[in-house]
Formats: structure tokens, C-alpha cells, sequence
């Protein structure tokens, strides 16, 4: 039998406190969601005595019967989904181009890059919207998205320089043997095993850039949360706040969980064919 040399195996004793933990962690979890539950299902009193109904009354549900209620809810996915993918595609670029800057030889480029990019990392995204807003007046839409493409692409311009600081020197040693210029083994030989290899990180920073979208509500820009939170409670009345609210979340939660799979999908594809890659040249290599 096998035992790890990082750790002892542990005995029954450990096994029993293992056990009696997780049974007190399920139970303490479950009389949370219980009481959650119950506390949002009681109706309750306002501040001005009148007496509400509880928060999963059929009454505070009603307005999901109307066809207007959702087209409302999908013009707010709509225009999420069109910032999300424009910053996505911009937020790329500039992570391609702060990991070339980053891993340039010339310090003349390498250093004024890695300033930019600890600056924009360091800013936050919603300061960084309405700085473009207020002193570029760009409208809501475009400080949205050129604040998230440049606050994610300076992360994913990190992300692509971990990967080409991974690759073995080799690469760019047979690159530069073979007649290539310094950027040419870095656009032909080194970026595509590095991106490759940092997809699937890639894909999961898209997900926060998704879900940054939901900054643009303070800037002024109609996206699923200001549309469905503020316009239709607003419209409907504040005692679909909640009922609202939740189809917001779960909305986020299932685009989300989506790219989430995407990133998991993406990184066992990668992974086989690494390994598969890996054992066909050992065999060539023997053969």
C-alpha cells in the first residue's frame, strides 16, 4: 500500500474527528439555509406598521407572467453580454501587447510598461470608469468597456508573461538558431505554447471581466442589473425588489457557471493534449 511522504496517513482517531467535523459543518450549514429561509418566507412589519407579505408570497412573483418582464430581463443580458465581449476582445490585445512590453530586452520598454501595468492594476475598475467618463466623455458604454479592458488586459498581460517565463529557453533558443528575430520567436514560437498553456486562467479572469459589467450601473450604462433592479422595481414597486434581485443572481450564476465550465473543459482538453504530445515525441524520439 502507498503512503504519501508529505504526510503520515491519518489513523481512526483523526478519521472519527474528520467525520464528527464535516457532520457539524453540514448541520450548522443546512440551520442556515433553514433559517434564511424561514426569516425571508415570514411576512414582517415596515416601518410604518403596515404588515407585508413574505418574500416567496406568490403575490411578489406575479409579474414573471408578463412577457414584458422578460424581454426586459433580456435586453439587460443583451447589453451585458455586448460590453462583456467587446472589453474581452480589447482587454486581450492590451494583455498581448503589456506581455510583450513586459518581456522586452530593451529596459527602455520593459520598465515604463511594468509602471503602466502596476498602475492600472492598482486602480480600481469603477474609479477607472468614471476617470474615462468624466474627463474623456466617452459615454457610459465606452468608459464601461475601456475600463475593463485595460484593468483585465493588464492582468492577462500578467498572466501570458508567467506563461512565456515558463516555457523552457530552449524554445527561444531554436527559434533564434533557425534565422528568427527576437519578436518573431516570440509571436511564432513562444506566445502560442504560452497561451495555450494559460487558457484556461484566461477564461476564469473573463468571468470576473463579466461580472465587473455590473460596475457600469453606478456610470449610468443599462445593463441586466440597472434594467432589472432599479428600472423594473421602480416600475413594478419596491415589494418585487427581491423577487427581481433573484432572477439578476441567477442569471449572473448561469452565465458564470457556464464560462466556469468552458475554463474546466478547456483546461482538461489542453492537458490531454499536452501529455499526448509529450508521449508521441518520446516515442518518435525512440524510434
Amino acid at each position: 500500500m502507498s503512503q504519501s511522504v508529505l504526510y503520515d496517513a491519518p489513523g481512526p482517531r483523526a478519521r472519527r474527528r474528520s467525520q464528527i467535523i464535516s457532520i457539524v459543518s453540514a448541520l450548522l450549514i443546512a440551520a442556515g439555509l433553514a433559517w434564511l429561509i424561514f426569516t425571508l418566507a415570514a411576512p414582517r412589519v415596515t416601518a410604518g406598521g403596515s404588515t407585508q407579505t413574505g418574500l416567496f408570497d406568490p403575490s411578489r412573483w406575479d409579474i414573471f407572467l408578463d412577457l414584458a418582464t422578460w424581454r426586459a430581463i433580456w435586453r439587460g443580458v443583451l447589453a451585458t453580454l455586448q460590453m462583456a465581449a467587446v472589453a474581452a476582445v480589447l482587454a486581450m490585445i492590451i494583455g498581448v501587447l503589456f506581455s510583450f512590453g513586459r518581456t522586452a530586452r530593451s529596459a527602455w520598454v520593459r520598465v515604463p510598461t511594468s509602471v503602466l501595468l502596476e498602475f492600472f492594476r492598482g486602480m480600481p475598475v469603477l474609479l477607472m470608469m468614471l476617470f474615462v467618463l468624466l474627463v474623456f466623455s466617452t459615454g457610459s458604454y465606452w468608459a464601461g468597456v475601456t475600463a475593463l479592458a485595460v484593468y483585465n488586459g493588464a492582468l492577462i498581460g500578467e498572466i501570458l508573461r508567467a506563461g512565456i517565463r515558463s516555457l523552457p529557453r530552449g524554445q527561444a533558443e531554436a527559434g533564434l538558431a533557425i534565422g528568427l528575430t527576437p519578436v518573431a520567436t516570440r509571436f511564432r514560437i513562444e506566445f502560442p505554447q504560452a497561451f495555450r498553456q494559460m487558457l484556461p486562467i484566461i477564461i476564469a479572469q473573463m468571468v470576473v471581466l463579466l461580472k465587473d459589467t455590473a460596475l457600469a450601473y453606478i456610470v449610468g450604462y443599462s445593463e441586466l442589473l440597472r434594467i432589472v433592479v432599479n428600472n423594473l422595481s421602480n416600475f413594478y414597486g419596491n415589494r418585487y425588489f427581491f423577487s427581481l434581485f433573484f432572477v439578476v443572481l441567477l442569471v449572473y450564476l448561469v452565465i458564470n457557471l457556464a464560462l466556469s465550465w468552458i475554463a474546466r473543459f478547456v483546461a482538461r482538453r489542453t492537458g490531454s493534449r499536452s501529455v499526448t504530445g509529450i508521449a508521441d515525441g518520446g516515442d518518435e524520439s525512440k524510434s
